[in-house]
């Protein structure tokens, strides 16, 4: 299948197709958003709470102010002489007295009620005399206590202390009006309130662009994420995102491109197996179709040949498609049931079994005691494949030598013949699929060229290698190295 015919243009709006969803806010405006919501929040809480706090301290402190002008009043009262005229007061001197004696605060008006009209005040308020504060003041003169009253000025604010004075003459009645008001400390409060406001809403406006500024800084490698992957298509995996820092993005960024490593190999074995498939068995088709066409059905002995060529194109057809289904599963997980696994009996048993594969001499190197994590049918199909391969390069009679041992911490296993050897130019590529070496030696039999890639594969699954030198005193000596492995650990393919 070709890029053109993989890769097809969809209209969004053709019938029977969805349209592309509607795209919303960035999650860097969200984050933005959601950042300069919570910190207005909370520094208009702050302020609300600021504000109720300092007010009930300014009408606490309103109350404390005239509740010490109350005392000191009394206080007077219980002296009862005035010190000049060493006489009794009466309610007006007394009152008088007071007045003469006290300076109210900026915000308070001190006033000497006697027999139900003002006598004195201080300092001069024309509210004093306007009958809305006598009607208000109505109730208080009398009994005491506080009332309030709504001016031009603001509210205000009047706590009365009755006093009364019998004689002869007959009964005196007066109070002290303490008069405060209220908005003039409720102003000053207003007024840092609207400095906080300020303050604040700056800061909201700081914090929000650095929120904006942040949130792009930290979101940067999703942003190069969704253009990567907007950018793959089925004919082309190889974009990678750059990789930098140590947080939870920078993860996402590694694991994602190690799934594009994986999806990139993964299509790359698929069209590899396509490509190896349809390129050999095009050959076995190609001669059984030849031989099917020119085919004389009269003569029996061309019929025979015909059936006995056709029946070994198939057999070659069906171990050629088990190679390669072989070499497509050898990434997965399930390809390997890893066990412990007794070395020297192995190694035995691996001999034993390529005994019959050729009137061979065979032998034995070494075999190493001691148990290995490993998959056994799998290392010996490799091991197997290595003898054969060392059958097709030798004569009867010729050595071939099976062995294994720990060198390092890793197992070696080995199958050493006496026959051409390889050249060093083929080294790495006889272990390719569908390669061939270009030296055979006098028993070289036709093969596929895919049972030194089935134990590089089987190789690379254990999380090991496989390699080729020359052997001692001559011919080749291959080497299937795999590494220690525990219980429990990662799959090397995964």
């Amino acid at each position: 299948m070709t890029a053109t015919t993989a890769m097809t243009t969809t209209d969004p709006q053709a019938p029977g197709t969805t349209p592309p969803p509607r795209r919303g806010l960035s999650v860097r405006a969200r984050i933005t958003a959601s950042v300069a919501l919570l910190v207005t929040l909370a520094l208009a809480g702050a302020g609300l709470i600021v504000y109720a706090v300092e007010l009930g301290r300014v009408d606490a402190a309103t109350t404390r102010e005239m509740e010490q002008e109350l005392d000191e009043f009394s206080r007077l009262r219980t002296e009862g002489i005035d010190p000049e005229t060493r006489a009794p007061y009466n309610v007006e001197g007394l009152l008088r007295t007071f007045l003469s004696r006290n300076v109210p605060d900026d915000d308070e008006l001190l006033v000497a009620w006697v027999d139900g009209k003002p006598r004195a005040h201080f300092p001069e308020d024309p509210l004093i005399s306007t009958a809305r504060f006598s009607r208000a003041v109505a109730g208080v003169v009398v009994d005491g206590g506080t009332t309030y009253l709504d001016t031009a000025e603001g509210e205000v604010r009047i706590t009365s202390q009755p006093v009364r004075q019998d004689t002869a003459t007959g009964t005196t009645e007066g109070a002290l009006l303490v008069v405060s008001y209220l908005d003039e400390d409720r102003a000053e409060l207003r007024s840092t309130m609207r400095t906080y406001t300020i303050v604040a809403g700056l800061l909201a406006l700081l914090v929000t662009l650095v929120a904006a500024w942040q949130s792009g800084r930290l979101l940067a490698p999703l942003t190069r994420l969704r253009q990567a992957t907007g950018a793959i298509s089925a004919t082309d995996l190889s974009a990678r995102l750059p990789e930098s820092g140590n947080d939870d993005i920078s993860a996402l960024t590694r694991n994602f491109n190690d799934m594009l490593a994986r999806l990139e190999q993964a299509f790359s074995d698929q069209r590899q197996f396509l490509d190896d498939a349809g390129h050999e068995l095009r050959t076995p088709l190609t001669i059984i179709g030849g031989h099917l066409e020119l085919l004389d059905e009269s003569d029996p002995a061309e019929v025979e040949q015909t059936r006995r060529l056709a029946l070994d194109e198939v057999d070659r057809m069906s171990r050629l498609v088990g190679d390669l289904i072989l070499l497509a599963k050898h990434d997965r997980p399930d390809f390997l049931t890893l066990e412990e696994v007794d070395v020297d009996t192995l190694t035995e048993d691996i001999l034993a079994k390529a005994s019959a594969l050729a009137d061979r001499d065979w032998h034995l190197d070494a075999a190493t005691p001691g148990t290995w994590r490993l998959d056994p049918q799998r290392v010996t199909q490799a091991m197997l494949q290595l003898c054969d391969n060392a059958v097709g390069h030798t004569a009867p009679g010729d050595r071939i030598a099976v062995g294994s041992a720990t060198v390092d911490g890793t197992l070696r296993l080995w199958v050493r013949d006496t026959g051409p050897g390889v050249p060093a130019e083929d080294r790495e590529r006889i272990f390719e699929r569908f390669a061939r070496g270009s030296e055979t030696g006098s028993g070289d039999r036709p093969g596929l060229g895919l049972g030194l890639a089935i134990v590089s594969a089987i190789a690379t699954a254990h999380g090991g290698t496989v390699g080729v030198e020359d052997a001692t005193p001559a011919g080749a000596r291959f080497t299937l190295t795999l590494p220690a492995r525990t219980e429990g650990e990662a799959w090397p393919a995964s």
